[in-house]
C-alpha cells in the first residue's frame, strides 16, 4: 500500500477531486475534516476539551459543537489552543484508519488533509502529494462566499490568506489539478493522475515499514492521550 496526500486551499474544489477518486476508482479516502468533526461529537474526548477551553457558548442547544463559532476560533488568535487540544486526537484516528486499510490490503489510499503542509500531519508517510487549486483567487473567493453566505468578503479573504499560498503548495506537490474549469476537465485530470499512480511500485517496499510504524504510533498516542 502507498499513501497519496490530497490538499488544496479553502474552496478550491478538493472535495470534488476526492469524490472522483472514490466513486470512479474505488480509492479509500481518509478525510481529516470528517475526523475533526467526529472527535468533537458530544461527550467524546475532543468535545470535552473544546468545552473546557471555550465554555458552553461554543455549543448548540443539542450540545453539539457550533461549527460557525468553531470556525471563528480556527481563524483567530485562539487557533493554537484548539490545535493543541485536538491535533493528537485527529492524528490518532488517521493512523488507525491507515492501519485498517493496510490490513485490508488496499494498494492506494488517499489522505484528504486540507492543511497538509501547514500541520505536516502524515506528511512523512506519503509517497506522493497532490494539490488541487484555482488559478484565480477571485474564483476561490466567490466559491467560498457561496459556500458560506454568512461570511463577509473581508472574513472570507482572511480565511484564504490564513493558509499557505497556492504557489508555495504547488512547489511541494508531485501532482497538481487545476479545478478552475468544468467538472469534466477536472475528471480528466484525475483520470490521468490515477493512471500514473496505479503503476507505482513504491508500495512494495514501504508496506512493512508502514505497518510497524503505524502500530507503534497508535500505541504511543493511545498511551499518552488518554
Amino acid at each position: 500500500m502507498f499513501l497519496v496526500g490530497l490538499t488544496g486551499g479553502i474552496a478550491s474544489g478538493k472535495s470534488t477531486v476526492s469524490k472522483i477518486f472514490n466513486e470512479e476508482f474505488k480509492i479509500p479516502i481518509i478525510d481529516a475534516d470528517l475526523i475533526a468533526r467526529q472527535v468533537v461529537l458530544p461527550d467524546r474526548t475532543g468535545w470535552k476539551r473544546v468545552r473546557s477551553l471555550f465554555g458552553n457558548e461554543i455549543l448548540n442547544q443539542d450540545r453539539t459543537v457550533n461549527r460557525d463559532k468553531l470556525g471563528e476560533i480556527i481563524f483567530s488568535d485562539r487557533e493554537k489552543m484548539l490545535n493543541k487540544a485536538l491535533h493528537g486526537l485527529i492524528l490518532l484516528e488517521i493512523l488507525k484508519q491507515i492501519l485498517l486499510n493496510l490490513v485490508k490490503g488496499e494498494r492506494l489510499v488517499l489522505l484528504d488533509i486540507p492543511l497538509l503542509f501547514e500541520t505536516k500531519i502524515g506528511l512523512s508517510l506519503l509517497s506522493y502529494k497532490l494539490v488541487v487549486y484555482c488559478q484565480s483567487e477571485e474564483e476561490q473567493l466567490r466559491r467560498l462566499m457561496i459556500r458560506n453566505p454568512n461570511l463577509s468578503e473581508q472574513e472570507a479573504k482572511k480565511r484564504i490568506q490564513s493558509q499557505m499560498n497556492t504557489a508555495d503548495k504547488l512547489k511541494l506537490a508531485d501532482y497538481c489539478i487545476d479545478n478552475s474549469k468544468d467538472l469534466e476537465n477536472t475528471r480528466e485530470q484525475v483520470k490521468t493522475i490515477y493512471s500514473v499512480l496505479k503503476k507505482s511500485k513504491i508500495y512494495l517496499w514501504i508496506r512493512a515499514f508502514l505497518f510497524a510504524g503505524l502500530a507503534f504510533g497508535v500505541f504511543l498516542l493511545n498511551k499518552y492521550l488518554f
